[in-house]
């Protein structure tokens, strides 16, 4: 399950996870922190297209970069009450 914490309405616009970033995300970068995840969770930053291979290498360097995927593929669940 991918973890979209703060995601109330389905078709809210979702936006770029990049630094002051407001465009529409159309990237999902699912990833983890080994030291502090279980191997099974997925914490998600979004981004456009502008910021894909920033973030992306941002991960990578780190380890921490599992997977990318298109944001139409990822599941949006409403936040804790």
């Amino acid at each position: 399950m991918v973890d979209l914490l703060g995601i109330a309405d389905p078709v809210q616009e979702l936006i770029c996870s990049g630094k002051g970033c407001k465009a529409p995300a159309v990237w999902g970068l699912l990833w983890n922190n080994p030291k502090i995840h279980t191997p099974e969770r997925r914490k998600v930053w979004l981004s456009c297209e502008d910021h894909r291979d920033h973030l992306d290498r941002f991960l990578s360097l780190r380890g921490f970069l599992k997977d990318t995927v298109p944001v139409s593929e990822l599941e949006q669940v409403d936040p804790p009450q």
